[in-house]
């Protein structure tokens, strides 16, 4: 996994900058009632999927949370007063605290023990009922679009995703959550370069491919011998659901 606080700084230039995060923000919103006048963002970065979340929305009292320092500090400076350091899953907050809760880009994080049904139960708990739960699912999946770049990276081992839409689906339902909704959204600006996909994995961001192990580095060098190295192939396409906690 990625060091965070390292990331911080340059996290969203390397992730669409703002296109990509008014495109998200617009999906999710799109999934939150219009009654709602509190809404908590999980792992909310450097808050700037979040800002907008407020911004569009001036009544709505939006905090924003995340684990890491370095993202924190970098949400704060955008959302004075609304961001708190926070565990996903064990919440600093009452019962029944949020007409909303959301989460960009966090599932997928999750692959130790059963973090992903702690979430989902932590959720259930601060939401009031009749509240929603709206998250990313299958984020991974989402950038194998098809191009010359995924044919080299087939044969990589992969994990299982801990975001999958089914299985997201199911840990909702024994929290008592129920799929009410779905929205997808572009990732603008995050389509992959053969040259920038081989230097991504040499940094490790494919979690089964430690840097400088041969088969990270054969599917490197292959990608390597593409054509139009720094030409961008398409953008990936993420996927949103909204669960609704009954009452």
């Amino acid at each position: 996994m990625l060091d965070y606080d390292k990331e911080a700084d340059a996290y969203d230039s390397s992730r669409g900058g703002e296109p990509r995060a008014a495109a998200a923000a617009d999906a999710v919103l799109g999934l939150i009632p219009d009654s709602a006048v509190s809404l908590l963002d999980l792992a909310c970065g450097t808050g700037i999927v979040t800002r907008r979340l407020m911004a569009a929305r001036p009544a709505l009292r939006v905090t924003g949370a995340d684990l890491t320092y370095g993202m924190a500090r970098m949400a704060a400076a955008r959302l004075p007063g609304a961001v708190v350091l926070a565990d996903s899953r064990r919440l600093p907050f009452a019962d029944g605290t949020f007409d909303a809760v959301t989460s960009v880009w966090l599932l997928h994080l999750l692959d130790r023990g059963d973090d992903v049904g702690a979430v989902f139960a932590e959720c259930a708990r601060v939401l009031r009922p009749g509240g929603v739960y709206v998250t990313t699912v299958d984020k991974a999946a989402s950038h194998d679009v098809g191009s010359d770049i995924d044919a080299v990276l087939l044969p990589r081992p992969r994990r299982p995703a801990p975001d999958a839409a089914a299985r997201v689906e199911a840990r909702a339902a024994e929290h008592g959550l129920d799929l009410v909704g779905s929205a997808s959204f572009p990732g603008l600006g995050q389509g992959r370069s053969p040259r920038g996909t081989a230097a991504d994995l040499r940094r490790g961001w494919f979690t089964q491919l430690p840097p400088g192990g041969p088969l990270t580095e054969r599917f490197a060098t292959e990608l390597e011998t593409l054509p139009d190295q720094d030409r961008r192939r398409p953008d990936p396409v993420f996927s949103v659901r909204a669960f609704r906690k009954p009452g």
